[in-house]
């Protein structure tokens, strides 16, 4: 009898164990249906980076990456918040729950890796080089040794500047970081290919000039919290770029910003 007892109670015990499993799986918040149910995606943005996130002539928040984030938010069926902020806020902001992406031109790194959880990539871009017009003392990465640069705090251009021996002075935009080396104030500052040929097209006589390119491509993707409550979301996100690659809407935003198509793989 007593057995019998105590393997009903084990029994019992069991199933409750199970069924607080199963009811805390199901309790694990899931970010896409938040979203879905607030009718609103929050996406994050510098809004100072032409031509990936830029003020028009209106003062009409436009670019790149503003198109791709409402394509992904009409795409999950809810509306786009853009939240502009200084690139290191970005992802405080993040980390915090106040935002739901960041879509400002992100590059996939080991270190952003480990803490965030991507989207397929959506752009491949080189990292240029740019010294003031009459500096005859950089010509290359490595002469970066020992020298100065201009770069967003925490930015991929930041730690590349850094690897290569540079001291690197933070800004919050690429119009300061342009103005820094153009004063003399720093030697360099490294950003994206794309966004040097856009600013030195806009500012022809700018003196500035780029000495050197990256070999490799940098894969730009969106970064997300990791954990479950995201995979959905990312899911749903790579749904929606596999979407605007296969229509062709990604290769025509980006000749539309960048005058060139930037979003496929070089290495395909």
């Amino acid at each position: 009898m007593k057995k019998t007892v105590i393997a009903t109670l084990i029994a019992a015990l069991c199933l409750g164990m199970a069924w607080g499993v199963t009811a805390s799986a199901k309790e694990e918040p899931d970010l896409l249906d938040a979203i879905k149910e607030k009718g609103e995606l929050t996406i994050a943005m510098e809004g100072t980076w032409a031509p990936w996130t830029y003020h028009d002539e209106d003062d009409e928040l436009v670019g790149f990456d503003v198109e791709v984030g409402r394509y992904i938010a009409d795409a999950l069926g809810v509306e786009a918040k853009f939240v502009e902020g200084e690139w290191d806020g970005l992802f405080a902001g993040l980390d915090a729950g106040r935002y739901d992406l960041v879509v400002n031109g992100v590059d996939i790194t080991d270190e952003r890796s480990e803490k965030y959880d991507f989207s397929d990539p959506y752009a491949y871009i080189r990292t240029a080089l740019v010294v003031r017009e009459d500096n005859e003392d950089i010509t290359s990465f490595e002469d970066l040794k020992g020298k100065t640069t201009s770069n967003s705090i925490g930015s991929t251009y930041m730690e590349l500047a850094e690897d290569y021996g540079a001291t690197v002075e933070g800004v919050d935009s690429l119009g300061e970081t342009m103005h820094m080396v153009q004063s003399g104030r720093v030697d360099a500052t490294l950003n994206a290919e794309v966004s040097v040929l856009d600013y030195l097209a806009q500012q022809p006589d700018a003196p500035l000039k780029v000495v050197a390119y990256t070999e490799e491509a940098n894969q730009v993707a969106i970064p997300m919290r990791k954990g479950g409550e995201t995979a959905a979301l990312r899911d749903a996100v790579n749904d929606a770029i596999a979407a605007m690659r296969d229509d062709g809407t990604l290769a025509k935003l980006s000749e539309k910003y960048f005058g060139a198509d930037i979003t496929a793989d070089p290495k395909a």
